[in-house]
């Protein structure tokens, strides 16, 4: 399957976000966007300029981004809130868990520029632990996908969703290889490659990392189960015990926090029904740094090498 597998293209996942909340505007009438001062960054400009009666500039007062977004949804609206990931989360965690998660209100919490490659910016703006802080709140569903086509698609299927959702995407140009066609199902597994020697399991940018650590693993001899998984909360526990029954052994792949993060979701559900070995690659109980997106990916072991080497031991620990 790896080899089905075709670049199409290459864009930010977050033009993604701004293009689905394009069409959004003209097929959901009750979708109001809601951000915090970076309507640019966050790709608003087209659905601003053909519905401005539905926009609303919060500036840089994200906490109260949030209660706005908590009220709306009581008069029936679908609010999408747009700031960058640690604003959507570690600025304003005590306005999410009472006014959206406690109180089940349907927002749609969207954040871009997340993990080490938001680049130059540095520690202060490229948060890892948010998939963690959202993950523990009741209700809260979390979704990463991993390129244009998947966060465009997923974008649109939160809006026909209700409750309380996190969407997480990035910043940098990345490959678009997910077909533009393919419904996105929030909380399904996406497999990607079938194989019988090791499991890998991961998120957004790594998903990409992972596709080009199975191709090194396969001119090995190695066939590795690849699965894509898009939505970490609620997480598809039947497709990553089949996988990992299959497997014996698995590598989790995630731009974050090792603590907290895909890994752990991975692991508890391993631990709970069929243990087996597990290797995390991911940033290790670490802030970033300001760099190149690229360059803080490799030196933070989040390359195609660092999961091919996870691999090795994971099958070696069987």
């Amino acid at each position: 399957m790896l080899k089905d597998i075709q670049v199409t293209g290459q864009k930010d996942t977050r033009s993604g976000f701004g293009d689905a909340m394009t069409e959004l505007g003209k097929s959901h009438p009750q979708v109001v966007a809601l951000t915090a001062d970076l309507a640019g960054s966050l790709k608003l400009n087209t659905f601003i300029k053909n519905h401005p009666e539905r926009f609303i500039q919060c500036g840089i007062a994200e906490a109260n981004m949030m209660g706005i977004a908590a009220g709306l949804t009581i008069g029936g609206k679908i609010p999408f809130t747009s700031t960058f990931a640690n604003f959507s989360t570690g600025r304003v965690y005590d306005q999410i868990r009472q006014s959206i998660a406690y109180s089940g209100k349907n927002v749609k919490i969207c954040a871009s520029h997340a993990g080490l490659t938001l680049g130059e910016d540095g520690a202060t703006h490229q948060i890892l632990e948010d998939i963690g802080l959202m993950k523990m709140l009741p209700g809260m569903t979390v979704i990463v996908p991993c390129d244009y086509n998947q966060t465009k698609a997923a974008t649109k299927a939160i809006a026909d969703f209700e409750g309380p959702v996190y969407l997480r995407f990035g910043r940098p140009v990345w490959p678009i290889f997910t077909p533009d066609d393919e419904p996105f199902v929030i909380g399904k597994a996406q497999p990607l490659n079938a194989g019988a020697d090791v499991s890998i399991f991961a998120c957004g940018h790594m998903v990409w990392k992972a596709i080009e650590a199975g191709k090194i693993l396969e001119a090995e001899g190695i066939h590795a189960d690849i699965l894509n998984i898009h939505t970490i909360k609620p997480l598809d526990e039947e497709a990553v015990l089949a996988s990992i029954r299959k497997t014996g052994c698995a590598v989790t792949a995630e731009e974050h926090n090792i603590i907290g993060g895909l890994g752990d979701s991975i692991a508890r559900t391993s631990t709970a029904s069929h243990p087996v070995p597990i290797e995390m690659v991911g940033t290790k109980d670490t802030f970033g740094e300001s760099g190149k997106p690229m360059e803080l990916l490799k030196k933070y072991g989040l390359e195609p090498e660092n999961i091919v080497a996870a691999a090795k031991k994971a099958m070696a620990r069987k």
